[in-house]
């Protein structure tokens, strides 16, 4: 009777993520003419059917975790909505053997499920979530669930991880008011930053920053979006 159940449910999961993809498929034609991308990359897409989003929710909304919206994961944060997750993974741009090279930062780890995209695309991510509690658990959950090539920190993002620069691809999953120079020193010639950028009680953009081959910075404003603000001293701003 048990490994009836689990069949069935997992069942109800592969529909549900099937159902998820879809929604994501449609997302991201509707927005194509402000982001430029209209379907996911077979990377990225398999990257989504990989990761169990139901093991990086609370256990009372599992049976929302496939649905195209995000959701509360405690301490006032939320897991992103997976249009969201997916949009910001392809801005990076990582190239196709990133899996055996690249080097990833992300800030804003919350409940981990963003570090585990990543971590199907590229060598190493350092991520870093400055909420002890969602730190604890995401790097428990990480482990349990087999991600090896993640390393997880609890502490504030704005200086980055330095000692683990340059990096190939920096995503924020938290608003800055403005670009953080510590950030982008951080990346690799070449290679971009996905943040949200503007004041968390206004209008705020999803915006890629990218590092040119002649070290030029370049800032494109994508899409609006609504993050939970960045935490950090306001020197770290520009």
């Amino acid at each position: 009777m048990y490994q009836g159940g689990t069949i069935v449910m997992n069942r109800d999961r592969h529909d549900a993520l099937g159902k998820m993809l879809r929604a994501v498929d449609k997302d991201m034609r509707e927005t194509a003419a402000l982001t430029g991308r209209r379907v996911i990359s077979p990377a990225v897409r398999n990257a989504l059917r990989a990761v169990p989003r139901h093991e990086f929710v609370r256990r009372v909304d599992a049976e929302e975790a496939y649905e195209n919206r995000p959701l509360p994961i405690g301490y006032r944060q939320t897991i992103s909505q997976p249009y969201i997750v997916a949009l910001m993974t392809e801005l990076l741009d990582l190239p196709i053997n990133s899996k055996s090279t690249a080097r990833l930062l992300e800030i804003g780890a919350g409940s981990g499920y963003q570090s585990a995209i990543l971590s199907e695309l590229t060598r190493e991510v350092f991520a870093i979530e400055i909420v002890p509690g969602l730190a604890q658990a995401a790097e428990t959950r990480l482990m349990r669930l087999g991600y090896r090539n993640i390393t997880l920190k609890t502490g504030g993002g704005a200086l980055g991880w330095p000692e683990h620069a340059p990096f190939d691809g920096i995503i924020a999953a938290a608003a800055a008011p403005a670009m953080i120079p510590a950030l982008v020193q951080q990346l690799k010639t070449g290679a971009k930053m996905v943040i949200p950028l503007g004041p968390a009680s206004e209008k705020q953009d999803l915006t890629v920053i990218a590092r040119t081959n002649v070290g030029k910075i370049i800032e494109n404003r994508i899409l609006p979006v609504a993050f939970v603000p960045f935490t950090g001293a306001s020197s770290n701003y520009k």
